[in-house]
């Protein structure tokens, strides 16, 4: 089972490999289930990792560099 890791202040190696579940990457994200899977289609979000047979996850320095990388609205 995973364990959601919350975002950390200071970045080392140990959290860079870790691998996020799409619970987790929602939560992250603030993206639905189905827009994560409509942005990887369209190559605009991190492609996952499988895992096993039946599980994928990302990895968190993916979605930290996908989140950086994003615009921010001025208000």
């Amino acid at each position: 089972m995973h364990t959601y890791l919350p975002p950390t202040t200071e970045s080392n190696h140990s959290d860079s490999l870790t691998i996020l579940r799409l619970p987790a990457v929602t939560r992250l994200t603030g993206l639905c289930r189905s827009t994560i899977y409509r942005l990887v289609a369209e190559d605009k979000f991190p492609s996952p990792v499988k895992l096993s047979s039946r599980a994928i996850g990302w990895h968190r320095a993916d979605l930290e560099r996908w989140s950086a990388a994003r615009p921010t609205a001025n208000h």
